[in-house]
């Protein structure tokens, strides 16, 4: 049987209140977690309302694409570089 090791998941912030979700070390959120688009490029309202909804598709602070698994008692989403969220 074959484990996969994570590093714990970077703190999270409230993403249907910003369509941000997670942060690093401090630095907000460079990403839109939903579309994978540049935060700075405006608002993301309906990128927000879609979070509050579903998971996170691609990592907000380096912008790869997670593998998620939505089961019926929540989701777990996986980015490589910065480790597992849930939800």
């Amino acid at each position: 049987m074959v484990t996969e090791l994570t590093r714990p998941a970077a703190p999270v912030d409230d993403p249907g209140a910003t369509g941000r979700a997670e942060t690093d070390g401090g630095v907000g959120a460079r990403w839109c977690d939903r579309c994978g688009e540049s935060v700075a490029d405006g608002p993301h309202a309906a990128c927000a309302a879609a979070r509050a909804l579903e998971p996170p598709r691609w990592c907000a602070t380096c912008r790869r694409r997670m593998k998620v698994q939505v089961v019926p008692a929540g989701w777990s989403a996986v980015c490589v570089e910065h480790g597992e969220r849930r939800g």
